[in-house]
This record gives structure tokens, C-alpha cells and sequence, in this order.
């Protein structure tokens, strides 16, 4: 039977490493917006899939982690490992926003320059 604080300890490992990737993500995600407002939208795109790779890394882990308690193993609670998963929704939502945001300003650009071009 593995000692609580190796548990613990384990499950630090774990925490940090969801924060970390949910961390590179946001920072993709923020880059993407910010080529958004320079109107770069494959290079924002590119940065989505980027920052969607990282929010996948983490949501992995988080899964595996839940899906020992449900098989029964007894877990231990831990604030960083709350706080890892609340990092990571809470970045999943910017992505999900930040990924509609570029969709309707590259929209509204090709209208417009649409218009352009009639002109």
C-alpha cells in the first residue's frame, strides 16, 4: 500500500502538471486573440490548436486522476489538485470563447472587404 504522503506527493505531480499546461495553453489562447486584433487569423488558429493540445494534455490527467476514485481507490483531497482543475476549466472557457471570437471577426472581415471589392 503506497504511504498517504506519497500519495500526496504523487498527486502534487500530477496537479502541477495540469497547471502548467493548462498555463501554456492560456498563454496560446491570449497570442491567438492578440493576432486576432492584428486580423492574423491563420496564425490564431494555429495558436488554438496549440493551446488545444495542452487543455487535452490536462484534461488527460485530470480524467485518470477522477477515474480512480470511481473505480473505488480511495483519493485524498488536495487543494492544488482543486485549483489545477479549476485553472483548467476556467481556460477551457477562454478557449472556447477566444476560438468563436476569431471565427466571427474573420467573418466580418471578409464582408467587409467583400464590400470593398464591390465598391
Amino acid at each position: 500500500m503506497v504511504d498517504r504522503e506519497q500519495e500526496l506527493e504523487a498527486l502534487n505531480l500530477i496537479s502541477m502538471q495540469m497547471i502548467l499546461h493548462a498555463g501554456d495553453a492560456r498563454n496560446d489562447v491570449m497570442e491567438a486573440l492578440k493576432c486576432c486584433e492584428e486580423e492574423e487569423y491563420d496564425r490564431a488558429e494555429k495558436l488554438l490548436e496549440k493551446a488545444n493540445k495542452d487543455i487535452v494534455a490536462s484534461h488527460k490527467l485530470q480524467t485518470e486522476t477522477v477515474q480512480k476514485e470511481a473505480r473505488g481507490e480511495e483519493s485524498i483531497f488536495s487543494l492544488l489538485f482543486a485549483h489545477a482543475q479549476d485553472t483548467l476549466m476556467t481556460v477551457k472557457s477562454e478557449y472556447e470563447l477566444a476560438k468563436r471570437l476569431i471565427r466571427v471577426f474573420r467573418r466580418l472581415d471578409e464582408k467587409i472587404d467583400g464590400k470593398r471589392g464591390q465598391s
